[in-house]
């Protein structure tokens, strides 16, 4: 019986000898912060009364939860009073709790198209409608956002929220202009919309802050925004945080789940409390935000000659990810088996919309790999571009 499980996958990571998989939006292991987190871990467990090891405050470590506030006020300029913040287990874990405590059985939710194609399978899991908002490089139209609660009302449908990643988006890279962000706010305010803003890539911009949350302009409580330490510090922490309506956050924080559980992850907040006090944080996101940035400039550079006519690519400024938008009608099946034959992977953008897209696209993931292995993978993909190019003459 054992023996069966020596041969069981231990991680999510799969990819074949020889290929170079920029699907996967997965963090480089060199950069993970094993040594600096094995030493929080040492302090975590060397507080009194052995409190990492218990079950822990429903709303997460105290002391985490302090030096995020005033984190979150130094940035953001805006301070989260402690009943509007609360540690999660991951932004995944999070959605799944707004919509088990705040949606009902086929509740409408409007998701920006494309989004982030994970968080599809979260929402369908409940079940949940969902209708598309167009979203480019801009963001997403306010004028259409309204026109579908306008829709929704006159038909009898209940609207839960808007889901939106606004900065550093995946799978496209870029982020809301700001006239974009004040439209939605104003029009959440107006229409008491509620707006799940999935925030996990903020700390992660490549030139200057980023842009302004949604959270942080929201005067209205209209917006949950959630926070994650996956991109940041380890996935395998299971750790995020939200900053929310004060009565929202407090029924998520109140749930049956976390009053039998104690807090989502509680001995993974206690060991990044203990790392954040030793401003390893701080140097850690320096040193993914040199690496990414890098990365990022080092594969749309390389990207720019093999294009075929017809393709685009923005760099972007922020974040995991660069989109590659294909003309109209491009074989993307067939480019999948061209680049399979030569060792290069990719995903299709077509897993990031909610229905059919309009225009087919590339998702490519710059975190996993460094630079050499970036420029091979373009060099990879540019001989499938052309020999998929020759057979389309």
């Amino acid at each position: 019986m054992l023996q069966e499980f020596v041969h069981e996958p231990t991680s999510q990571l799969a990819i074949e000898p020889g290929v170079i998989d920029l699907s996967w939006g997965h963090v480089d292991p060199q950069l993970l912060p094993a040594v600096a987190l094995q030493s929080a871990a040492l302090a975590a467990l060397a507080r009194p009364g052995a409190i990492a090891l218990g079950y822990g405050h429903e709303r997460g470590s105290a002391m985490l939860r302090a030096w995020l506030a005033e984190r979150i006020t130094r940035h953001e300029g805006r301070a989260p009073r402690p009943a509007e913040l609360m540690l999660t287990g991951g932004t995944s874990s999070a959605i799944d709790q707004v919509c088990t405590l705040l949606t009902q059985p086929g509740d409408v939710v409007l998701v920006e198209s494309p989004t982030y194609h994970l968080a599809v399978r979260i929402l369908r899991d409940h079940p949940l409608e969902l209708w598309p908002v167009p979203r480019d490089a801009a963001g997403i139209d306010p004028a259409v956002v309204a026109h579908l609660l306008h829709r929704a009302a006159a038909t009898g449908r209940r609207v839960a929220f808007l889901y939106t990643v606004p900065t550093f988006h995946n799978p496209t890279g870029s982020s809301l202009t700001p006239a974009c962000r004040e439209a939605l706010l104003a029009l959440a305010a107006r229409e008491r919309l509620l707006i799940l803003e999935d925030d996990a890539y903020r700390d992660l911009s490549f030139a200057g802050p980023a842009p302004a949350s949604l959270w942080s302009g929201d005067a209205a409580d209209t917006v949950v925004r959630l926070g994650s330490f996956a991109k940041t510090v380890a996935p395998a922490l299971r750790l995020g945080w939200m900053t929310g309506p004060s009565a929202l956050v407090g029924r998520i924080a109140a749930c049956g789940t976390l009053d039998s559980g104690g807090a989502a992850s509680f001995f993974s907040g206690m060991m990044v409390a203990e790392y954040c006090a030793a401003g390893e944080y701080e140097r850690q996101v320096a040193r993914l935000v040199a690496a990414y940035r890098a990365r990022a400039a080092a594969l749309v550079t390389a990207l720019t000659p093999v294009l075929l006519p017809g393709m685009r690519v923005q760099p972007p400024a922020g974040g995991f990810f660069v989109w590659l938008e294909l003309p109209h009608g491009f074989p993307l099946a067939a480019l999948g088996r061209a680049a399979a034959a030569q060792q290069v992977a990719v995903l299709d953008g077509a897993r990031f919309h909610v229905h059919p897209a309009e225009r087919p696209a590339l998702r490519m993931a710059f975190s996993l790999y460094d630079v050499p292995d970036l420029l091979e993978g373009v060099a990879r993909l540019g001989r499938a571009f052309a020999r998929l190019n020759e057979v389309m003459e």
